[in-house]
């Protein structure tokens, strides 16, 4: 090893006394950021008057990027440049708001807790009012009810008068009967006893009595009196009347509630079978026997004479019903728009997948089915139901459906009660349309003819 050049020595020296001022100056940033009140050191640089760079701040400068990483694990920027006394000031006065800025702070902030007040007081008036509003609807509701009990109560006067009227009738013509046979039976009374004094006298009392003594015709009753009688088969009449009547009261009843969910629904003319005849409104649809020249839409059934609406069931809670009485062999559900759409096999007929669930009448039995699984419909009469109606709840999973006459339930899926279909399937995961298909009767039946969606006209 030679003895190093002079300008080498004086560049080590430099380059050590450079290393030593970046040490000091970092330890006095480091001390500057732990002052307290958080002031950070741009701040105290700040307060303290601009940072002049001094004269060896080129080599300092020089140095500090020579010995300091590009990729530094510290979390402050690099700044190589001391900051201008203009930003310096800039951020002193972000630091530190203004008596204006604060003052306009202090007013939002007032503006803004006027506005909540006000808010909350609305909320509580709210409160209040939900409970006036409750009340009014109660009474709304008892004057309602006691209207029907009113007139019930005068049909129930008016039908206890009519059995009185038949009554009092009945007891006038017993009566008029009844005061013949009293006279017959004073006239034979009469008799006796003339006839009784007549056997006590003498001989020629009796001669004497011969020639006074009458003879009375028996009296046998009349054919008319066994018709004098309450008119029972009349009343029998009226309690069958009755009974009907309450019937109907019970499941309008019942129906009502339903009929509050109710929405209109269309057929989609885009998904019906070829041979599916829809009217201009959009309500029914017939089975025309023969296939329509239209182009084959996409969303069309090209081999299940199946439709679907063509809205979703929308609302949380949602009832419809339709008239199937022209219809002998028909299935109604819901499907979801997932339901395949050509072919004939399982995943296009409702019922027989995972897509979609029915009630349907084939060969005059009507049962329901989902996922290829199916059970009879229980309360069912002797004859099929008229009209079907559809009530889903969406949110709980839930579908049933009745028979809209008489709201007897033909069928309920739930995921809380599902003793032969399976569970996991009663979470509804997609968008439900209303659907219907047309079944293919017995060889001496007539293909079906039409079916409905019913106008719900609530008032």
């Amino acid at each position: 090893m030679g003895t190093r050049p002079l300008h080498i020595l004086y560049r080590n020296k430099r380059q050590r006394r450079s290393a030593k001022r970046l040490q000091s100056s970092e330890m006095a940033e480091k001390e500057a950021l732990s002052v307290g009140n958080g002031r950070s050191a741009e701040t105290l640089s700040a307060q303290n008057g601009p940072v002049l760079p001094s004269a060896g701040s080129d080599s300092i400068l020089q140095d500090r990027l020579s010995f300091m990483p590009l990729e530094s694990s510290t979390d402050k920027p690099i700044q190589p440049f001391p900051r201008s006394p203009k930003l310096q000031r800039k951020i002193a006065d972000a630091g530190q708001p203004s008596q204006e800025q604060l003052t306009r702070c202090v007013e939002e902030l007032q503006a803004e807790r006027s506005r909540t007040e006000a808010h909350i007081q609305s909320l509580k008036k709210r409160k209040a009012d939900l409970s006036r509003s409750t009340e009014v609807m109660k009474q709304q509701v008892r004057e309602r009810f006691e209207s029907m009990r009113h007139v019930l109560n005068q049909d129930e006067q008016a039908v206890l008068d009519s059995l009185e009227l038949d009554l009092r009738k009945t007891r006038t013509r017993l009566d008029q009967v009844l005061k013949k046979w009293t006279q017959h039976q004073e006239q034979l009374t009469k008799n006796i006893s003339s006839t009784q004094r007549a056997l006590s006298k003498t001989a020629a009392a009796e001669e004497d009595g011969k020639g006074q003594s009458k003879n009375v015709s028996p009296k046998k009753p009349d054919a008319s009196e066994k018709e004098i009688r309450l008119n029972e088969e009349r009343f029998q009449r009226l309690l069958k009347t009755l009974a009907s009547i309450s019937k109907q009261l019970r499941a309008q009843l019942q129906r009502k509630t339903l009929l509050l969910d109710s929405s209109p629904m269309v057929i989609d003319k885009q998904t019906c079978h070829s041979q599916i005849a829809v009217t201009s409104e959009g309500r029914g649809m017939s089975f025309s026997g023969t296939a329509s020249s239209a182009p084959e839409h996409p969303l069309q059934f090209d081999k299940v004479c199946c439709a679907l609406c063509c809205s979703p069931v929308a609302a949380a809670q949602s009832y419809w019903e339709v008239d199937v009485r022209c219809s002998s062999a028909w299935a109604v559900g819901v499907a979801y728009a997932s339901l395949e759409r050509k072919g004939k096999d399982k995943g296009a007929k409702l019922g027989r997948n995972r897509n979609s669930w029915c009630v349907e009448l084939r060969n005059g039995r009507l049962s329901a089915w989902h996922n290829d699984r199916n059970v009879e419909c229980q309360g069912v009469g002797q004859t099929a139901p008229r009209k079907i109606g559809v009530w889903v709840n969406y949110d709980k999973g839930q579908l049933m459906f009745y028979d809209a006459d008489t709201m007897v339930v033909l069928q309920k899926f739930s995921a809380a009660m599902t003793p032969v279909f399976d569970r996991a399937h009663h979470q509804f995961t997609e968008s439900l349309y209303p659907a219907m298909r047309f079944l293919k009767p017995l060889k001496n039946q007539m293909w079906p003819n039409h079916v409905e969606l019913c106008y719900l006209n609530t008032p």
